[in-house]
């Protein structure tokens, strides 16, 4: 289903929305933080054989506070990342200065930042609402997965709310919506609609590969918003099928968090509810698992030279047992050695759902192998991670 949806009209904050909106999303957290509870009492087998890799050398100098914004306006979470296809720029998605984009109609949340941190190009206001993950493809379109619907608050206060989230939309790199994969603003099963779509990735050949449901790393058994699955579609966006499902068998997930590709066309998929990687072919054929990067919300390979850029957000005692701990870890995205751990950042909160300090959730790297998180947590906006021992 390709659509041209257009910008809403504008609306003011009034004070007092935000604190319910966030009010209604800590109350949706703490029932998913109790069936997280719940689940890890099912997770694979084979996470409890290996050993926290926390202990690898940091040769990266952080930079936090990475990038300025329009209007002196302050960041909020950032969770959509990737470099522009000329290796140098790098995309945001910046949830307008909060966690969401429904109350904020007159932003936009598309930011393209150059090396010293400028914005050079911004788009989407009022078209995206909840900017989860992006891809930018080899032609420099730039494809955003809007990860959720808006709730009633957000409907409530701008009505143009209802009608955007849950889909994928494909922008020119001027910030012309070309394509829209599923019907924003409504869940459901392709080829019409998607559910929840945490990232999108578009393979050289054009294929286009979509992770679906954002809330299903946190359960304990299938049910109807707990899909799990990677759909495919063609490079006009006509639907060609899925694989994966709910679960903890290998070829299953808990919430494909994160998608990349690496230079031999592998697609490796971040599942987080399952602290893992799976590796698969183009066709969602199973090659393998990878437990050695932890739990995984933002994941990247430059298929350059295929370093793995796995960032975790979320590790704690509940959610990872066994000591590891939040960071990035970098490593060979060809044999899964892990290479270098950049530890968390020190914060009176912790991002995710507890444990110990905040670490990013989106992640990509440039030309040069500076790697730019997005920062989702109490500390929210850009983190820049510059090589300053890699050989």
């Amino acid at each position: 289903m390709n659509t041209i949806r257009q910008s809403g009209k504008g609306f003011w904050f009034k004070a007092g929305l935000v604190g319910l909106v966030f009010s209604a999303v800590s109350t949706s957290a703490m029932a998913q933080f109790t069936a997280g509870s719940m689940a890890e009492t099912g997770k694979p087998a084979a996470h409890a054989g290996q050993q926290p890799v926390n202990n690898l050398p940091n040769p990266y100098r952080t930079e936090r506070n990475f990038g300025s914004l329009p209007d002196g306006r302050s960041w909020g979470s950032v969770s959509a990342v990737d470099i522009d296809v000329d290796g140098v720029h790098v995309w945001a998605g910046d949830r307008c200065g909060a966690n969401s984009c429904g109350l904020y109609p007159e932003i936009n949340p598309m930011v393209k930042l150059d090396p010293n941190g400028r914005v050079v190009a911004e788009f989407g206001a009022g078209q995206i609402l909840w900017p989860h993950g992006m891809d930018v493809d080899h032609e420099g379109n730039i494809w955003v997965a809007d990860a959720r619907v808006a709730n009633q608050a957000e409907i409530d206060f701008n009505p143009d709310a209802a009608n955007i989230g849950s889909a994928v939309m494909k922008f020119s790199p001027e910030g012309e919506l070309l394509m829209t994969i599923g019907t924003p603003g409504e869940v459901g099963d392709p080829p019409t609609h998607l559910t929840d779509p945490n990232d999108v990735l578009v393979a050289p050949n054009g294929r286009i590969y979509i992770a679906e449901t954002h809330g299903a790393q946190f359960q304990s058994e299938p049910g109807p918003d707990a899909k799990s699955r990677i759909t495919m579609w063609e490079a006009d966006g006509t639907y060609i099928g899925h694989f994966g499902e709910f679960g903890w068998e290998d070829g299953q997930f808990r919430s494909p968090h994160s998608l990349a590709m690496d230079s031999q066309g592998r697609l490796f998929v971040a599942d987080r509810g399952n602290n893992r990687i799976q590796i698969f072919t183009q066709d969602g054929e199973w090659l393998d698992t990878w437990y050695q990067f932890s739990r995984i919300s933002g994941l990247h390979i430059d298929p350059s030279n295929d370093m793995l850029y796995a960032i975790d957000s979320e590790s704690d005692p509940n959610y990872n047992p066994g000591g590891w701990r939040k960071g990035l870890r970098v490593g060979n995205a060809r044999n899964g050695e892990v290479l270098y751990f950049i530890p968390e950042h020190v914060s009176s909160r912790a991002s995710g759902m507890g444990g110990t300090g905040s670490m990013g959730e989106g992640v990509t790297a440039d030309a040069q192998g500076n790697v730019y998180a997005g920062e989702v947590g109490p500390i929210q906006g850009m983190t820049r991670f510059v090589p300053v021992l890699i050989p």
